[in-house]
């Protein structure tokens, strides 16, 4: 058999050509996705500020919730925490009786932002925060002090070189640090850099230690760097710090995690992109069986008259199983190997694109080993195999002397099985429909059954693939024969081989019920976001700054003649354990801190159930969304970790209805502003009085001392929703992955059936039929594909699209954009003409009397 199969692919190259494509791409998708993957995994940077340090302890980020499965199993799952938990400084003189620590350095840090002394803001490197920290913390990194010398008065600061070329400043220069009140001036007293002459990865300026606690009282210690003693080593003194310390919130690094624990950033990105990899990499493997069963349908029906001969002459459906598996598994491993130097080259791409959407640091780095690309390899040979044994499982079982006359005229049944499977599908799925939209179901019920109900209706389709080709014809035959001969031969062509007209129409309903659910549910979500921010927001105007506003302005600014209400405005994560669908699942959930006097003044978030009014230091407002997923309701306690890992345990005296626009918790200012590293606001939410002349021009004036705030009348949706938009973007980017890959299928898919016809096309032309006559024939049969694809694809998406716009909104009208609409349905039909017509056009070029004799 493997000699045979070999023999087979080297004669039949153009055969195997659209199979070898799809799996080529598929495995470079796989590789990229798998690189992504252990890349989050492992996500680190080599430490700067901790370089010198033998060990660091640091905070834990992640905190560990114990959930319930399904059947009662009890699990422990992590979540990733996005502020930087800060640790208590008496840990101190614990570690520094551990055995074989020489000392112990705390490194203190804060969030602070540089202004130059003409008022103009200078941002961090790569546009990231600038961070301050204790001078004595310099001894636990790879800097050394260039120009200057060390900050030995109050008012002295030290800059990185680099940040001081940025700002223009030099030792004895003025630069102006701001925080959580107005920008305070120091004067530059020296310079350091990285000793191998490298511009450190985040902007760093260093204080004195009892300057940077008078002037930055929001400092906390941030890590523990230890320096070991002679003869001692890391590993040892961090197994020693451990158990001296037993602390599950705290964490021990040595090696490249010490650069974990330097960059934030990076370790939280790092959780990002193993989720996302992950969905691309799922989402990308369904298609890929969609459209490799396809694809090999196609082509095992094109060899009906050679399987036949084969079992005229006593060879057994195992046999020929065999065969088209070492086939299959031959052109996996072929197109697995040369995909995936392709992966690495699309992996680099899909960085820089994440990177521009904030989802990683532009300087996020790839960890590239062998384990992604052995991985991809394996699982392209593994599609192959299960789409070609599934696909040939039919020709395989007919009888010897049935073979030769089952391969001349295709089988116009469909199995009984398939039939069944087929019919039982649509029956769950419309239960699913049903379900959704009758009873009272919670959001995330209602999203988790659009997710099921889009991939069940396509798996239906497939599976009636041959019957949903003829009901196409049915109704568009007759239309096809009105338009003339060619018309005539394109409608009998069609229901004639229904089989054929399946396989071409289902990668387009695929490619059109895939997009069109994805990115629909997107937009349905950002139009009740936005329409939720209009109606929400009541401030007359909004003060914001790139880098965050300081929360003394919002102080300030409620004090002013003519303002009615105002709240400064701080965003963070919070994590939490929600149940969807029977089981415990970790959920982080966006929240707000407000000042509660400004609700109903400033925000309306509409509550629906309790009082807004109640909300204080130890209570918590939630969204109908929240409430749904946690189960919780108002005179409940719902148990929170804040984002720097804090717990938190609070009555519910709210549910309220504009979560989408806001966010799913609302909590009180300072307590919430405490618990984030940036300690600044988002921004600051302002009412006027009914009648406040010169308002505008305080706040001008009350933001002018804050350089880089700056005053907006009303508000800006855009900026509101810029979090979201990535979010969506990202979306878009697995739509986009699983479309370019669906779409190139689909062109391989068409020509090869197209292809495949050379014969019929030469006996036609023989026959009198004109070039014209067949390439109008091909059209009207592009058509049919085209509209059944087309059409059969947004019919499915509408169910899924309905139930994720009653969650979003309460509304069955999704938002779907025309132009989008059209883009979505336009490019398919381009790909799938193409796909039809450049074939044809080739084949028609070759004279009859040799295409009638080729080969099949």
């Amino acid at each position: 058999m493997l000699r045979l199969a070999l023999l087979t692919l080297k004669t039949r190259k153009g055969g195997f050509a659209g199979t070898f494509v799809a799996l080529l791409l598929g495995a470079a998708v796989l590789s990229a996705c798998g690189i992504l993957l252990e890349s989050g995994v492992r996500a680190g940077s080599s430490p700067e500020r901790y370089a010198a340090a033998d060990v660091v302890v640091a905070g834990r980020q992640e905190v560990a919730l114990t959930l319930k499965d399904l059947d009662g199993t009890t699990v422990e799952e992590s979540q990733p925490l996005p502020e930087r938990v800060p640790l208590r400084a008496s840990a101190a003189a614990r570690i520094a009786g551990v055995d074989g620590a020489r000392s112990v350095i705390a490194d203190r840090g804060a969030t602070v932002r540089l202004v130059t002394a003409a008022g103009r803001p200078v941002p961090g490197r790569h546009g990231a925060a600038v961070e301050a920290h204790n001078w004595s913390s310099l001894g636990l990194g790879d800097f050394r002090l260039t120009t200057g010398h060390a900050p030995g008065a109050a008012g002295q600061i030290v800059l990185d070189t680099e940040t001081a070329g940025r700002a223009g400043v030099r030792p004895g220069d003025e630069i102006r640090l701001m925080s959580a009140s107005v920008p305070r001036a120091f004067e530059v007293s020296g310079l350091v850099a990285l000793k191998d002459g490298r511009s450190p990865r985040r902007s760093v300026v260093f204080l004195g230690d009892a300057d940077l606690r008078h002037s930055l009282p929001g400092a906390s210690v941030e890590a523990f760097g230890v320096l070991a003693s002679p003869g001692t080593s890391p590993q040892r003194l961090a197994d020693a710090v451990r158990s001296a310390l037993h602390d599950d919130t705290l964490a021990v690094h040595t090696g490249e995690g010490r650069g974990r624990a330097e960059f934030l950033d990076v370790t939280v990105s790092g959780s990002n992109l193993v989720v996302l990899a992950a969905a691309v990499g799922g989402n990308v493997l369904l298609v890929a069986v969609f459209v490799l069963y396809a694809t090999t349908s196609l082509s095992i029906r094109h060899r009906r008259r050679e399987i036949a001969l084969l079992r005229a002459i006593g060879t057994t459906p195992g046999q020929i199983r065999r065969m088209v598996a070492v086939e299959a598994a031959a052109t996996g491993l072929a197109a697995g190997v040369l995909g995936c130097p392709a992966g690495l080259l699309l992996v680099h791409q899909l960085r820089d694109r994440f990177a521009g959407h904030g989802v990683v640091p532009p300087d996020f780095g790839l960890v590239v080993s062998p384990l992604p690309f052995l991985a991809a390899v394996l699982v392209t040979v593994l599609t192959a195999l299960a789409a070609v044994v599934s696909a040939s499982h039919r020709a395989t079982r007919i009888r010897p002397t049935e073979a030769l006359g089952e391969a001349a005229v295709e089988t116009p049944g469909l199995g009984r099985g398939r039939r069944i499977t087929g019919y039982a599908l649509l029956v769950l799925s419309a239960g699913i429909f049903v379900t959704g939209t009758v009873r009272d179901t919670d959001f995330f019920t209602l999203v988790g059954l659009a997710d099921s109900l889009v991939l069940l209706l396509v798996i239906a389709v497939a599976v009636l693939g041959p019957l949903v080709a003829r009901t196409a014809v049915r109704l568009l035959g007759p239309l096809l024969g009105r338009t003339g001969v060619t018309g005539w031969l394109a409608a009998a062509n069609t229901r004639a081989n229904a089989g054929r007209l399946a396989g071409a129409i289902t990668p387009l309903v695929l490619a059109v019920s895939f997009a069109s659910t994805v990115v629909f549910a997107q937009t349905t979500g950002l139009r009740e976001s936005a329409d939720q921010l209009r109606a929400g927001l009541l401030a007359d105007h909004v003060l914001t700054a790139p880098a965050g506003v300081s929360p003394e302005l919002a102080r300030k600014v409620r004090g002013m003649k003519g303002v009615a209400s105002a709240t400064g405005l701080v965003t963070s994560k919070a994590v939490a354990a929600g149940r969807l669908l029977g089981a415990d699942e970790a959920v982080s959930l966006g929240v707000q801190g407000v000042d509660p006097r400004a609700l109903g003044t400033v925000l309306d978030l509409r509550p629906e159930k309790g009082d807004l009014g109640d909300l204080s230091r130890d209570t918590v407002a939630i969204s109908t969304t929240a409430a749904s997923w946690l189960g919780l309701g108002v005179g409940d306690t719902a148990r929170l970790h804040l984002g720097d890992g804090t717990p938190f345990r609070g009555k519910v005296v709210a549910v309220y209805a504009r979560g989408f626009g806001f966010a799913d918790l609302t909590m009180d200012h300072d307590l919430l502003l405490a618990h984030t590293t940036g300690k600044a606001d988002r921004s600051v939410l302002v009412r006027s009085a009914p009648s406040a002349p010169g308002l505008t021009r305080a706040l001008s004036d009350a933001a002018a001392a804050y350089p880089g705030t700056v005053l907006r009348d009303g508000l800006a949706v855009d900026d509101q929703l810029a979090e979201q938009r990535a979010n969506a973007w990202v979306n878009y980017l697995v739509v986009g992955v699983i479309i370019a890959y669906t779409a190139i299928t689909v062109v391989n898919t068409l020509a090869m059936g197209t292809a495949a016809r050379r014969r019929e096309f030469a006996l036609l032309r023989l026959s009198g039929t004109t070039r014209r006559q067949v390439a109008g024939m091909m059209r009207q049969e592009s058509v049919v594909v085209i509209a059944s694809g087309v059409g059969v694809g947004t019919l499915l998406a509408v169910f899924p699209l309905v139930l994720v716009s009653l969650a979003t909104s309460g509304s069955p009208l999704p938002a779907v954009p025309g132009l989008g609409f059209l883009a979505i349905a336009g490019s398919t039909a381009v790909l799938a003409a193409a796909g039809t017509m450049v074939p044809t056009r080739l084949l028609l070029r070759i004279r009859p009397v040799e295409a009638i004799g080729a080969r099949e």
